[in-house]
């Protein structure tokens, strides 16, 4: 089997084919697929702006960051461009307990003929530095700053990678790849929707090529998505039925972005509604055990009220708070 290290794309596939966008770019890729590549989900559907952006990250070895609110889909979008090239893919979530060690590397005890030994053990960082890996980091403004002063290092597109405890120089792989997912552009938390989230140095976000915007799909493409995940509902009170859960969700998200509420409804959640419908043959109960129950008690009246305008019954909790 070859060594993932000694791959390269060797194959140009067509955009306008792959992703039926008007474009005549070609797109370098992988005709073997391997461990490291994502699966393919047919039913993704792709924003082409933002996919081209991810594109040029590909072609050019662009930094891109894509930015947008949660569950917009946007570490699923590089990951199904990534499924399509064959590209091998990781994703780090650089969240609170990621640390410079988990990113660099640091010694390790391991067994050897028997013996114990110390050895060092890269990090995902080098890792992926010396291989043709795209590698995406999630929740980009919430590293902390010290981890954020690793990545740095590699944000230029040459950028080498010093290994201090080694005494080694690490050269980045000619296919490897850099991609970040953010709730905001590292302007920490302004909006007060985004807890948790840190001010990022400006010099870092400035070695950011391309910073895509990705937002909720259109409501026809979202129901279409739907369907294809629950085909049961693929009739005429089914469609009407999966408007209005949509219709719902579109609500939460204007209400979340007005701070009227603090939780939306991603596209997953509409997914999983849909199906818990087929289970409990109850919308209103579906919707209950799917959302409203993760919702702050003092906001469930603003939220059965947007139930309410879709599909023109009330809930409990809505008679409950009169």
């Amino acid at each position: 089997m070859t060594d993932l290290a000694d791959m390269k794309p060797d194959t140009l596939r067509s955009v306008r084919d792959l992703f039926g966008i008007d474009s005549d770019l070609q797109v370098p890729a992988f005709s073997q697929k391997n461990d490291y590549v994502p699966e393919v989900d047919e039913a993704y559907r792709f924003n082409p702006d933002v996919t081209l952006a991810i594109i040029a990250g590909f072609t050019r070895n662009r930094r891109v960051m894509v930015q947008g609110l949660h569950g917009t889909g946007k570490s699923t979008h590089i990951e199904q461009i990534a499924a399509r090239l064959n590209w091998p893919c990781m994703r780090v979530n650089l969240d609170g307990h990621i640390s410079r060690l988990d990113l660099v590397g640091k010694d390790a005890i391991v067994v050897r003929d028997g013996v114990q030994v110390t050895e060092f053990q890269e990090g995902i960082v080098p890792w992926s530095l010396q291989r043709p890996v795209a590698l995406i980091f999630d929740e980009y403004d919430a590293g902390r700053p010290d981890v954020m002063f690793v990545i740095q290092r590699i944000l230029e597109r040459d950028g080498h990678f010093s290994l201090l405890d080694q005494n080694r120089v690490i050269h980045p792989h000619p296919y490897f790849r850099l991609f970040s997912t953010a709730n905001t552009v590292g302007l920490g938390n302004m909006s007060g929707l985004y807890q948790g989230a840190q001010v990022l140095n400006h010099a870092q976000i400035d070695r950011w090529n391309i910073v895509a915007k990705l937002d909720y799909l259109d409501a026809e493409e979202e129901a279409a998505i739907v369907l294809s995940r629950v085909p049961e509902k693929d009739t005429t009170q089914g469609h009407e039925l999966i408007a209005a859960m949509v219709g719902v969700a579109n609500l939460t998200r204007k209400g979340f972005a007005a701070g009227d509420i603090s939780t939306l409804m991603s596209p997953r959640t509409v997914i999983t509604w849909a199906e818990n419908c087929e289970i409990f043959r109850d919308p209103a109960l579906a919707f209950r055990l799917s959302f409203l129950n993760k919702c702050d008690a003092t906001e469930r009246q603003t939220v059965a009220e947007y139930y309410q305008r879709c599909f023109g019954q009330e809930l409990d909790e809505a008679r409950f708070m009169e």
